[in-house]
């Protein structure tokens, strides 16, 4: 892991199309400003879980559903 410190109005750039900029720091919340091609998805890191969790879950069949979707052709 990379540790950086930043202040507010500062920013990293992750290769040459991602920037992440600091916008306010108020108390122990920091806001950040993601500058990306919109080619890049973005996501707070308990959506992306989230997400994954579903697409996980999506895969698994339960018995009977491959039946049932062949009764409704």
């Amino acid at each position: 892991m990379l540790i950086l410190s930043r202040k507010k109005n500062e920013s990293i750039m992750i290769g040459e199309q991602i920037e992440v900029k600091i916008l306010a720091i108020e108390g122990e919340q920091v806001k950040l400003g993601i500058i990306a091609p919109k080619t890049v998805i973005v996501h707070r890191s308990e959506v992306f879980e989230a997400i994954q969790q579903q697409n996980k879950e999506a895969l698994t069949m339960t018995p009977g559903v491959l039946e049932q979707l062949k009764k409704r052709k």
